[in-house]
């Protein structure tokens, strides 16, 4: 009974052996890419957070208002419109627009790197992200394609970036800043992992 038992035993390492797909450089860059975005994300959450819950009530529901009322300069890039149009689309188109969303904070993130700890890191984490995109981009390519910094398209900063503000000026533009650095860093990672999924054929990738 005992050889019977190792016997089957054998038999099932071995199977698994032969049924395991050794992980692709994608696979690994996608996971590396999912990460990182995942990473900033929660970053972007604690900072609304935080600076939320330094706001009096009605600052906050004024803000709120304004901030729905108003759009993200990043609304600009073509992007999926809802969950079955993301499903629907291919994996470049995803990364692409992934590459064009992280590119879109180069500037903006530097106001959102002052001060101490995480937020000093932000900068690097997209740099470091948006060049991990561009690898995934290249590797992905059915075709060859023409896809460099320069041909992406070029967003001016956040309208009074580089203004001295009011106080309430300067409330605004952080909660916009905030707000759609979470936001973008959502979209990021919807995209990337929808395209990692997509990797394994049998993964059920709905959203």
């Amino acid at each position: 009974r005992d050889k019977v038992y190792i016997s089957i035993l054998l038999l099932s390492v071995m199977c698994l052996g032969v049924s395991s797909q050794p992980i692709t450089d994608s696979q690994r860059l996608f996971s590396i890419a999912v990460n990182r975005v995942q990473h900033l994300h929660l970053l972007a959450q604690r900072f609304f957070s935080e600076f939320e819950s330094s706001l009096q009530t009605e600052e906050q529901r004024q803000l709120n208002k304004i901030f729905l009322q108003d759009f993200c300069n990043s609304d600009y890039i073509i992007s999926p419109i809802d969950k079955h149009e993301t499903q629907r689309s291919s994996v470049l188109k995803l990364l692409s627009i992934s590459y064009r969303l992280v590119e879109s904070w180069e500037f903006p993130s530097r106001s959102l790197s002052g001060g101490s700890g995480p937020r000093t890191q932000i900068s690097a984490k997209l740099t470091d992200l948006k060049t991990g995109i561009m690898q995934l981009i290249k590797a992905n390519q059915d075709v060859p394609e023409i896809f460099t910094d320069t041909s992406t398209l070029q967003l001016a900063p956040y309208g009074n970036y580089y203004q001295s503000l009011e106080a309430d000026e300067s409330l605004r533009r952080t909660y916009e800043l905030l707000a759609c650095f979470k936001k973008d860093m959502h979209k990021v990672e919807t995209y990337l992992t929808v395209a990692k999924c997509r990797l394994s054929p049998e993964a059920n990738c709905t959203l």
